[in-house]
């Protein structure tokens, strides 16, 4: 017989509701029984004892909220007699250790990906068009018009789609293995490239020096991505982020540059003819290049996964976020990379992250960025309190605390390896945290430009997220939302809260999936919505 409530943690005093339940009746759990007070929605939490003003409410085994109103054993929690509270931290680690999953039967597992000199492995092979300027955004939104729709993608009227369909005959001519007509995936023009990708944005100049210096190493990390073989950039030539700077911040991150990068400045060029005909010919002969890689078998350590929730739900902490954690646990254990970010979504969690943290100097950076990311909130009278939305909270996920501790689930339990401030490159094995947002689009911008070359994205509510190098899959909490949009949902982790399946076989299932998309053989419903969503965090005050 399914489970009609769960106690997640033995110490906690609530119950998350499985199904809806009605006043008057009695749910079982473990060894214990609870009446119900009130009606009460799926998702939402019970008390399992009366609570009068002031009393903690505890949930994953931590603080999560705080009663305002008396609450009686059986009755709702909710945001009129519940608000948020969290267990305090410091940087002091206390060492914890947990059990980890067996990866074993994974070991000799591959996925068919793009091998760069640099030694990474990418799961797509993309060209990126970027301006380091946002006055150059019309110029690459013109280069885009040309190059798409000069392979079939669309009709509207450019004048530079002449000169690509002369590059391609030329090129076919020549008998280089392109085809003229690509009216579709199998039949693009040029057949190892999986697109060509351009990431306009509003940022390089009229900001501060930081944020130029910031946008430059997220661009960076994108031109060093290992779905990336090679970028076109366009400056205009006066602007704060300069073509110095990116260079400086890819060699940071590439010391030997091993892939092309072709600059264009548009007051050096004088005429914008001059600026696009260059431009075009250069990333033409970039691409025909690009088109000579091919797909050969790379072990699951080459993997770099981005772990991430958007459109949160009360079973995102039960079903899809645990699901993460193990996929997270089992790529350590082979050697791959998993990047947790989030930040004001982690509040509350901290010092559970700062216990698994493997040296004093990891614990203290994550502990300094949470002091400074909290205190930047304050300044601007908000604070992560503030942080779940109002379907967060309709769906059950009443103050940041519960929210946060459901969230924290999506990293599993092994050890942090390592912490890093944006938009640094992730370069460790095993479990990284990265400062962000916890905004949707801005925290799988800063992922991938991190180096994920897949991001797994749970939704209880449901959102169409994509990014434009990093295949985004989206895995829905609750077996509704997948039938209800299954046009954007690309796994149903929801047997585990109706008792179909387990953690660890629903893990299995879904790292059989990642392995599919990252060799090419499924493609995402992001990427098949053409769902590119690029937005650079400036480091302001963000949930």
């Amino acid at each position: 017989m399914p489970e009609t409530v769960l106690q997640i943690d033995p110490r906690d005093n609530v119950l998350v509701a499985l199904v809806p339940l009605t006043a008057g009746m009695t749910v079982q759990y473990g060894s214990g029984s609870c009446p119900v007070a009130e009606s009460i929605a799926p998702k939402h939490k019970l008390a399992l004892a009366d609570l009068n003003p002031g009393d903690l409410v505890i949930m994953y085994g931590m603080v999560v909220g705080e009663a305002t109103q008396p609450i009686v054993r059986g009755g709702l929690l909710s945001t009129r007699n519940t608000r948020h509270r969290a267990g305090g931290y410091t940087a002091q680690r206390h060492p914890v250790t947990f059990a980890l999953p067996d990866a074993s039967s994974w070991s000799g597992r591959t996925f068919m990906g793009y091998h760069r000199a640099d030694g990474q492995v990418g799961t797509r092979n993309y060209w990126i068009v970027l301006p380091l300027v946002f006055c150059e955004n019309r110029n690459v939104e013109r280069m885009r018009e040309a190059l798409e729709e000069e392979l079939g993608y669309g009709s509207s009227h450019n004048s530079y789609r002449p000169l690509v369909r002369q590059l391609v005959s030329k090129q076919a001519a020549s008998g280089n293995g392109i085809a003229v007509d690509s009216p579709s995936r199998s039949e693009r023009a040029f057949p190892n490239i999986d697109g060509i990708r351009f990431l306009t944005h509003q940022g390089g100049c009229g900001g501060t020096r930081q944020d130029a210096q910031a946008l430059c190493g997220l661009l960076a990390g994108y031109i060093h991505h290992p779905n990336v073989a090679g970028a076109t950039v366009l400056s205009l030539g006066c602007q704060n982020a300069e073509s110095r700077m990116l260079m400086d911040e890819l060699r940071a991150r590439d010391p030997k540059l091993t892939k092309p990068v072709l600059f264009f400045d548009q007051q050096r060029s004088g005429r914008e003819t001059v600026l696009m005909t260059g431009a075009l010919e250069q990333t033409f002969a970039g691409l025909v290049e690009a088109n000579r890689a091919t797909r050969t078998p790379a072990p699951l350590s080459a993997l770099t996964i981005g772990l991430k929730c958007g459109g949160s739900d009360g079973f995102s902490g039960i079903s899809a976020n645990p699901t993460l954690g193990y996929i997270s646990d089992l790529l350590g254990e082979l050697g791959g990379k998993s990047i947790l970010s989030e930040f004001p979504e982690l509040h509350g969690v901290e010092q559970e992250l700062i216990n698994r943290c493997v040296t004093n100097e990891v614990a203290q950076r994550f502990f300094d960025l949470m002091q400074a990311y909290s205190a930047r909130a304050k300044a601007v009278h908000s604070g992560f309190e503030m942080n779940p939305s109002p379907g967060n909270i309709e769906d059950g996920l009443i103050t940041d605390a519960i929210k946060s501790a459901g969230a924290a689930r999506k990293g599993g339990v092994a050890p942090v390896r390592d912490v890093m401030d944006f938009p640094h490159y992730a370069t460790k094995p095993g479990l990284t945290l990265l400062c962000t947002p916890g905004n949707d689009v801005e925290c799988v911008t800063a992922q991938a430009g991190a180096g994920a070359n897949l991001v797994l994205f749970t939704t209880g509510l449901g959102t169409p997220t994509g990014n434009p190098v990093a295949p985004v899959l989206k895995i829905s909490t609750n077996s509704q939302l997948a039938n209800r949009m299954g046009d954007i949902i690309d796994f149903d982790a929801g047997g585990i809260v109706n008792g179909e399946s387990t953690i660890p076989e629903c893990a299995d299932q879904l790292l059989d999936l990642c392995l599919e998309v990252a060799s090419g053989k499924r493609f995402t419903k992001a990427e098949e919505f053409g769902q590119n969503d690029f937005i650079p965090w400036k480091r302001g005050v963000s949930l």
